[in-house]
């Protein structure tokens, strides 16, 4: 892997933040949801956040 830019690291730590807080707000609307279809919507889209995020994260090692 190449060494990252000082730019390219800031982006990197932005976007993991971005799908850090996703990850967050998509599990709090799946804990809200009442609807089965929703709630599973939220759920698996929090996975996906979450699964994202450790793949951009793997980047910083």
């Amino acid at each position: 892997m190449s060494n990252l830019s000082q730019i390219e690291l800031q982006n990197l730590r932005h976007l993991i933040s971005i799908h850090e807080t996703s990850y967050q707000k998509l599990n709090m609307y799946a804990s809200q949801a009442v609807d089965p279809q929703i709630k599973q919507m939220f759920t698996k889209c929090a996975q996906n956040a979450l699964n994202t995020k450790q793949k951009l994260m793997s980047f910083l090692n």
